[in-house]
């Protein structure tokens, strides 16, 4: 890929999407479009037709997703199946119909079955049941890996997708009703050191940064929506805070402590993403070297080919069977949640109590994957989990100054 090459992230502004933005920057690529939320619905079909026909992007990284914790996909179940899928069928289908010459798909490692062998090869997708805790949104990021892998087979496009581990860093969402373990942990333990230091001037400033809304008992049967933001009553404040289990000098967090995870520096998912984009092709995935005669992405006026198929693995029946054909994206390391509350209190520094809630979902109880396929194709991660808490807890305090 030209360094010229028009390269369009979506969801530039997020977790990954930024620094998979920073990092093309820094290799010489210049030529990036993003558009925000606002800027751009990726739920809607005729907005996102409009973009690509004005913009004609050469390459597309696909890293916008409607995403959250334990407690927000109990919560919005059919919105993490309809708004992913939208998200999904929208950017890929025209990615096709305006030649894109190489897309890349960001998943999740959430794809993999509950009881998958551990450490998880590509190769365990869609052998058993998958966690119900997050099933729609895994079904949902199984639909969107199938589509690159089927677009590929029967068209000759050059779509790649990406199934990273849970990711920390930069820009990360620190939202304590939908955000991912780490980050939620991280506020919670800070705050409660807040709290008990009676540092409200600090309170009130991330409260202002970051408002908190819960929606808490009322009357029998019945819930109230309180948003608390800096300029909410302390009472207001301290009650909403311990419903999130966040106390003077003491934290509650969801669970045993017990399960096994294993987080990868956003910075580092986002060096891996672009290695992948500018180096590896489908046809090196699969282990064909000369898998389409057709020149993967191939433009005519802005429009793809559709009838010269030659290159369709339809064509190919030798080939047999051809199935997960993503990449795993992580470190290969893995550490429980218990551990990683003392990772993050020793950044902070707190010197509370941190208890779980046995009563709460565990969620699964190992998420380790093989990273194997990712090595032999040229990358390694460089960012270890306890210089990344350190990293990411600084970040946090810079966000809030």
């Amino acid at each position: 890929m030209k360094q010229s090459s028009k390269i369009y992230i979506a969801g530039h502004r997020g977790l990954v999407g930024s620094a998979i933005w920073n990092n093309l920057l820094q290799r010489g690529y210049t030529n990036l479009v993003g558009r925000t939320h606002q800027e751009l619905d990726l739920t809607d079909q005729v907005a996102v037709k409009k973009f690509f026909d004005e913009e004609r992007p050469d390459a597309v990284v696909l890293a916008a997703a409607f995403v959250g914790g334990i407690m927000a996909n109990s919560l919005y179940r059919a919105d993490f199946m309809m708004m992913n899928m939208k998200i999904q069928c929208n950017v890929i289908s025209e990615a096709y119909a305006h030649g894109v010459e190489k897309l890349l798909f960001l998943g999740s490692t959430c794809i993999y079955p509950k009881n998958a062998p551990q450490p998880m090869k590509e190769d365990c997708l869609l052998t058993s049941e998958l966690e119900y805790t997050n099933e729609e949104y895994a079904i949902a990021k199984i639909a969107g890996l199938k589509m690159c892998e089927s677009y590929n087979l029967q068209y000759g496009t050059n779509y790649i997708a990406v199934m990273p581990t849970n990711l920390y860093g930069p820009n990360d969402n620190f939202h304590l009703e939908n955000s991912h373990v780490m980050p939620a942990m991280m506020r919670k333990v800070y705050l409660a050191k807040l709290i008990h230091d009676h540092n409200w001037e600090a309170i009130r400033k991330d409260l202002t940064i970051r408002p908190v809304g819960a929606n808490m008992p009322a009357d029998i049967g019945e819930k109230v929506r309180i948003v608390i933001d800096g300029n909410s009553a302390e009472e207001d404040i301290l009650k909403v805070l311990a419903f999130y289990g966040i106390y003077d000098n003491k934290v509650c967090l969801w669970g045993t402590g017990t399960p096994l995870r294993e987080f990868l520096w956003s910075e580092d998912m986002a060096d891996a993403s672009v290695h992948v984009l500018l180096n590896v092709n489908f046809s090196d995935i699969i282990g064909i070297e000369k898998y389409s005669s057709v020149h993967y992405g191939n433009k005519a006026d802005g429009v793809v080919d559709r009838n010269h198929s030659t290159g369709r693995g339809g064509a190919i029946p030798s080939l047999g069977e051809i199935r997960n054909c993503h990449i795993n994206v992580g470190t290969g390391k893995e550490l429980t949640i218990r551990q990683l509350s003392e990772l993050v209190v020793k950044a902070v520094g707190f010197t509370g109590e941190v208890e779980f809630d046995i009563t709460k979902p565990d969620g699964t109880m190992r998420k380790l994957i093989d990273v194997s396929k990712l090595h032999s194709l040229g990358w390694t991660h460089k960012v270890e989990i306890e210089d990344g808490v350190a990293r990411l807890f600084q970040w946090y305090k810079q966000s809030i100054s």
